[in-house]
């Protein structure tokens, strides 16, 4: 066991230094980033004290280790437009964004794993019909779409709800339907699949033989080990969530990282846009190992093998 978490660790370390390596050389072939931050009327004096305050009259490998110390210390930069800490900027739109993500994930999985176990279990019934329907929908249409007919209905036709910012504390519900429900449908698919799969194997058909009851056929033999492949885009769904849909915060104007990525990325923000692929890339690697060790806990065979 510790030595599958100790590989796995260091694979994680390993893909968030060549990220770090990738970010670092993009930023340097995109430009001078003085060019940026100096006005017209800025002469060479200006120019070079500049560049020794940023460090760009070091060696490429000296920079890079002044951006890895920097990182460690979480330190993204200044912004160039709204002059102050980058990490500050970042920090805001987190928070906004792990609210939406929470609310998403927490409504998506309360619909989706229900109703993929029901599926299951009563195979073509009322339910399982009306799973199947609610996940073709899901799928299959677009989240500025969905977004843009729930703005329509629910804040103009009826004026329930807010169209779009995050003044009222229940301006969080629509996007965050929005974007669960998509992962409704495949978590309801995942679960349904697998619980399918499970339950016609032979230790099920050995626990029914001994006489267990249903309910404990269903929720301690066969739920446990349909978890895997449901656990695996439960880690992806969780990265996506926190990450944010970019097109479901522009439609709401939801001031989270997603939207926050896109404003500097139109405004050549680099040290914004930079640390926010940082922290994005922190939060898929980390529960990538998070998911990882939950295998290990629930599979022994993985960890063993």
């Amino acid at each position: 066991m510790q030595r599958f978490l100790v590989r796995r660790f260091f694979t994680t370390i390993l893909t968030v230094l060549i990220v770090s390596v990738i970010i670092f050389a993009m930023a340097r072939v995109a430009g001078d980033p003085r060019t940026l931050m100096m006005g017209p009327l800025s002469d060479a004096t200006q120019w070079d004290a500049l560049g020794k305050k940023l460090g760009l009259d070091k060696p490429y490998y000296q920079q890079y280790a002044i951006f890895l110390l920097d990182l460690a210390q979480g330190d993204f930069g200044d912004s160039i437009f709204e002059h102050r800490p980058a990490r500050e900027i970042i920090g805001e739109k987190l928070r906004n964004t792990v609210e939406l993500a929470v609310v998403s994930l927490l409504w998506s999985t309360l619909v989706g794993v229900p109703l993929g176990i029901i599926g299951a279990v009563r195979r073509d019934g009322v339910i399982d019909r009306f799973g199947k329907a609610l996940a073709l929908i899901g799928q299959a249409a677009p989240s500025f779409w969905l977004g843009i007919m729930l703005i329509f209905l629910f804040a103009v036709r009826f004026e329930w709800l807010p169209p779009s910012g995050r003044e009222e504390s229940k301006a969080i519900i629509l996007p965050a339907i929005t974007i669960g429900w998509f992962f409704i449908a495949v978590n309801m698919r995942l679960i349904r699949s697998s619980m399918l799969d499970v339950l016609d194997s032979e230790y099920i058909k050995l626990a029914r033989a001994k006489g267990a009851s249903e309910r404990a056929v269903i929720w301690m033999h066969a739920l446990k080990n349909a978890l895997i492949p449901a656990l695996t885009f439960f880690g992806v769904s969780l990265s996506s969530l926190i990450a944010g849909s970019v097109t479901v915060e522009i439609v709401f104007a939801w001031p989270g990282l997603g939207r926050q990525a896109v404003t500097s990325m139109l405004a050549s923000d680099y040290p914004v846009l930079q640390g926010v692929v940082i922290v994005l890339t922190l939060m898929y690697v980390g529960t990538a190992l998070l998911v990882d060790i939950l295998y290990a806990f629930i599979d022994p065979r993985i960890r063993y093998g």
